[in-house]
């Protein structure tokens, strides 16, 4: 068993909701999450997550998505944790040493799509370039409301699962 999950098994229920937080930045994921321990498998602990997070509110996904920084921004969200913050600095490292017209076009991109959908432009970065994400972004604010939602909570769960994969140092 990875050492990792056998510890995090083994721990109170709010120490457990505490320490896996940072992978999905919704509290109430990580409380039923750390309620469904023991986790035979990382491969369990990931199927579990995902049935989690397809059956939260959507006001507990605003919540992880909260939790993010802007694409293309350093400046951290008071909602993101220590370790939260690092993994997304590492997953955006595609959009790090911008030129000026990328950055500016990247902000008004994200500007936009915050008007149109009243949260940030989620995407799962890890191994996108700027450009890349910049493309995405501008498709997907042709999307409406709804299929917005669907996608962006796609994003998220993918982003959740490298994350339970780099926590569990795998």
């Amino acid at each position: 068993m990875n050492p990792v999950l056998a510890r995090w098994n083994s721990l109170e229920v709010p120490d457990a909701a505490h320490e896996i937080l940072p992978c999905c930045g919704s509290q109430h994921w990580a409380f039923l999450l750390a309620g469904s321990r023991p986790f035979s498998d990382v491969e369990a602990l990931i199927e579990r997550s995902d049935q989690i997070w397809g059956q939260l509110d959507p006001s507990d996904w605003d919540e992880a998505f909260a939790s993010h920084p802007r694409i293309g921004e350093e400046r951290l969200p008071t909602l993101a944790t220590t370790m939260s913050a690092e993994w997304s600095k590492q997953e955006q490292s595609g959009a790090n040493l911008l030129s000026k017209g990328i950055q500016e076009r990247l902000r008004r991109a994200n500007e936009a799509y915050e008007r149109r959908f009243r949260r940030i432009y989620i995407v799962c970065a890890s191994g996108k370039s700027a450009e890349e994400m910049l493309t995405i972004l501008s498709q997907r604010l042709q999307n409406d409301e709804t299929v917005e939602l669907r996608e962006v909570a796609e994003q998220q769960r993918q982003i959740t699962r490298l994350r339970l994969r780099r926590w569990l140092e795998l």
